[in-house]
């Protein structure tokens, strides 16, 4: 038979890419930084080609060639791994590890419910935790190291399964003596005349804000982009402008005495969000993913329902 690459050889391949030093990827692997180096020259050996170029004792080059073969062995990693989950699906449900990632939009507001409530039930399980933008746990995903991704439409999924875990509304943050707060609600000609403090770019749910108000993207009335929604509310209480909040982070960001209330957009139309779980096509986990889809979902709702805001102020809310 034709000799083939190893599982060994591949996961050592793409460590290298990862990190790009071959200490780094040694300590990854457990094993030395000898061993792994030898398993690559083996690899280039049985392949005939330079997959990794060794430019200097600490800078390496991925070689054109070696990216696509780093991203080919990806997938069949990940393909080995689901065989090895088929067999552990089959006997228990939810359980050994199970790498599931989350925007930081959702995370702080919806995994402290989970949690417990999976430790409860699936004592077996051994949940990693991954907070990270979207685009990067699609990446994650694809590449087999997450085995799935809560994750918020409107945005491009890539292809993969995916479980609905409700509806969210998007309102807006604003100081309690703003003009604005003795309004039933804010229409997007509002927030056109007003400074608007987003996330930085790659996070969706300033696209899904500017999208949903008719905000072009770097428009003059852009103020401030933050790395966290935490940062952006005490940028409103500090009264440097506005912000558009998800429901689920009203009640813990938006606190008695902070100097900040909400509103909803544009009455019953204002904007939305879809929360998903997502997975991969095909994935061996899938009855598992389901299962978790369904206690994900209940946090979803409990969270979404504590951030609800009113359609009118509370009575002595919008004082100065």
């Amino acid at each position: 038979m034709r000799p083939l690459p190893t599982p060994r050889q591949l996961r050592y391949l793409v460590t290298v890419a990862e990190t790009l030093h071959f200490g780094q990827a040694a300590e990854r692997c457990h094993v030395t930084q000898s061993t792994l180096s030898a398993g690559i020259r083996e690899l280039e050996t049985l392949l005939g080609v330079t997959l990794i170029e060794r430019q200097t004792r600490r800078q390496v080059v991925v070689t054109p060639l070696g990216r696509e073969i780093v991203a080919r062995a990806e997938r069949l990693l990940a393909d080995i791994e689901s065989l090895v989950e088929t067999a552990e699906a089959g006997t228990r449900p939810l359980s050994g590890l199970f790498r599931l990632g989350v925007i930081p939009t959702i995370g702080p507001y919806v995994m402290p419910r989970v949690l417990p409530e999976l430790r409860r039930a699936y004592p077996d399980l051994r949940l990693y935790l991954r907070e990270d933008r979207s685009a990067v746990l699609l990446d994650a995903l694809a590449g087999g190291r997450l085995d799935a991704a809560v994750l918020a439409q409107p945005f491009d999924l890539r292809g993969n399964r995916t479980e609905d875990l409700g509806q969210e509304d998007v309102v807006v943050a604003l100081p309690a003596g703003h003009p604005l707060a003795a309004r039933d609600h804010v229409s997007e000609a509002d927030l056109v005349a007003e400074s608007l403090l987003t996330l930085e770019d790659g996070h969706c749910l300033r696209d899904h804000a500017l999208a949903a108000c008719n905000l072009d993207r770097g428009r003059g009335n852009e103020t401030f982009q933050a790395t966290s929604l935490s940062t952006l509310i005490q940028m409103v209480a500090g009264g440097l402008g506005l912000t558009l909040l998800p429901c689920m982070a009203v009640a813990r960001e938006v606190t008695p005495g902070s100097g900040v209330i909400t509103r909803p957009l544009s009455g019953d139309d204002g904007p939305a969000r879809r929360l998903v779980l997502c997975w991969r096509p095909g994935a061996a986990r899938e009855s598992n993913q389901r299962l978790l889809a369904e206690v994900l979902r209940r946090a979803c709702r409990l969270a979404i329902g504590e951030g609800a805001v009113p359609t009118r102020p509370s009575e002595g809310e919008t004082a100065a």
